[in-house]
């Protein structure tokens, strides 16, 4: 089973933009994939970058690799890759990321270490994302919903 999120549901169904799956998953294989690049693969090829796993090292490995397949044969170039981070922040639950918290008091929420413990990776991840200065965050509201913060 996939995780997509509710939030999310307006585009996943046709896959027009990147789920936070596969947001995921191309910080843990160090791809810097385009908007553009992602319009060009197919749904079937989309669909196959949501399900591929990208846990261990070996399968971010693999991950990376397919991806820079396609993107390769769609454009004719690689994409942009990233560093890897070695402990990110979604991983860390000893403590909640300055960013969220701020992000939460623009709200009057106060999330506590024992709910940013109990999210997945994927809701961390989500959350960061969500709440970073250059993303729109529309969604961060229905995220904290949805994740039974609020």
């Amino acid at each position: 089973m996939t995780d997509f999120f509710q939030f999310e549901a307006d585009f996943v169904e046709s896959l027009r933009c990147i789920p936070l799956v596969v947001r995921l998953k191309l910080d843990t294989c160090g791809v810097k994939l385009k908007l553009n690049h992602w319009h060009q693969f197919t749904l079937e090829e989309r669909e196959i970058l949501v399900k591929k796993p990208c846990v261990t090292s070996l399968e971010a490995e693999d991950y990376a690799t397919f991806l820079q397949e396609l993107v390769h044969k769609q454009t004719g170039k690689y994409a942009k890759t990233l560093e890897i981070e070695s402990n990110p922040s979604w991983q860390q639950k000893e403590k909640i990321p300055l960013q969220i918290i701020e992000k939460a008091q623009e709200f009057d929420i106060k999330l506590s270490i024992n709910q940013w413990q109990n999210l997945t990776d994927l809701q961390r991840f989500a959350l960061i994302k969500l709440s970073r200065p250059s993303h729109e965050n529309n969604n961060f509201l229905p995220a904290l919903k949805e994740f039974d913060l609020i």
